[in-house]
């Protein structure tokens, strides 16, 4: 062992030891009292510990010194070295590179996930415009596209001055070229859902359509870059996030790590499947009734979202498909 990381605390300490090849061969949690016992036990190392309160108390009461070198400046070449630095940990996970088939569909998402998003703003905006002008409009994309026409008709004695009438349906015609790209996307990704073998498996899990089965398989791949499913719920955020010191565990909300776009329709296809799950008697739709009665409607959500990303990582490592289990 070269090398003794310490967590220090207020009453226990965390011990990790790696050697000069940086693995961990040693780990141990001591209490205070026992923490300069246990260092004496140690051969020749070097401890380095974190620059907080009592580091340096600690620093003086070991017989060895503290080497604490703060690198805050920021330029190419020191991220080219923590780069270097990061690639020689042995517990350093790797993103895999993505195929062009996977860039070419991921780009096709991105631009789907672009025109919907534009198209809520432009939505948000004329509500704005016409609230200004004492005008509003029912909730919902289809109330505003069936009401704007008759708004914006010439005729029409509605408080609008000509301006903001041609103003409003030059937007109009944009609001209906983001709803034609929409479903152009669309369309090709549920054409791609129905020709791909993998995409297909994946659209067996329940709450898995075409646009989410196709966001896994970018993300995920063959899923040869993750230990096992567990690994690629954590990748998409969907699993607590901690803040444990001290002794004490403190868990959050979900992390949100990861690709954003595919936890978002994870969870909206839970969401989905967790509406139809009251009519059906299998195991994993008893499980989320049974948890959506105990906790909030959307802790059930996630945790289904959870369940689903696991179930896709099992399929697209091993080439199965969903099986629904009996109750």
């Amino acid at each position: 062992m070269t090398t003794m990381a310490v967590d220090i605390a207020k009453n226990t300490f965390q011990l990790w030891g790696v050697n000069s090849a940086g693995r961990c061969v040693f780990k141990k949690k001591v209490s205070r009292s026992h923490f300069l016992p246990a260092l004496a036990k140690l051969k020749t190392c070097t401890v380095v510990m974190e620059a907080c309160g009592g580091a340096n108390h600690w620093s003086r009461e070991i017989t060895r010194t503290l080497e604490h070198d703060v690198k805050t400046n920021k330029n190419d070449l020191r991220d080219a070295e923590a780069i270097a630095e990061a690639a020689s940990r042995p517990n350093m996970r790797f993103v895999s590179p993505k195929s062009l088939e996977q860039q070419d569909w991921q780009s096709l998402l991105r631009m789907r996930d672009h025109c919907v998003s534009t198209r809520t703003r432009l939505s948000n905006h004329l509500r704005g415009l016409m609230t200004e002008y004492g005008v509003v409009l029912p909730q919902g994309i289809a109330q505003l596209r069936k009401a704007l026409p008759s708004l914006i008709a010439a005729e029409a004695d509605n408080g609008l001055t000509p301006m903001i009438k041609a103003l409003i349906a030059s937007q109009y015609e944009q609001l209906l070229a983001l709803d034609e790209m929409i479903k152009a996307y669309t369309r090709q990704i549920d054409q791609l859902g129905q020709q791909h073998d993998v995409l297909k498996r994946l659209q067996t899990i329940p709450g898995v359509g075409p646009i989410t089965a196709l966001s896994l398989y970018v993300i995920g791949g063959n899923g040869s870059a993750f230990k096992n499913g567990r690994h690629f719920a954590a990748f998409l955020g969907l699993v607590p996030r901690q803040h444990s010191s001290g002794g004490r565990e403190k868990h959050l909300g979900i992390s949100k790590r990861g690709d954003g776009h595919t936890r978002k329709v994870l969870v909206h296809g839970a969401r989905a499947a967790l509406k139809y799950a009251k009519h059906k008697n299998d195991q994993q739709s008893r499980w989320v009734m049974s948890l959506a009665a105990r906790k909030h409607v959307n802790t059930a959500c996630v945790a289904l979202a959870n369940k689903n990303a696991r179930i896709a990582w099992a399929i697209l490592r091993f080439g199965d498909q969903y099986r629904v289990q009996a109750a």
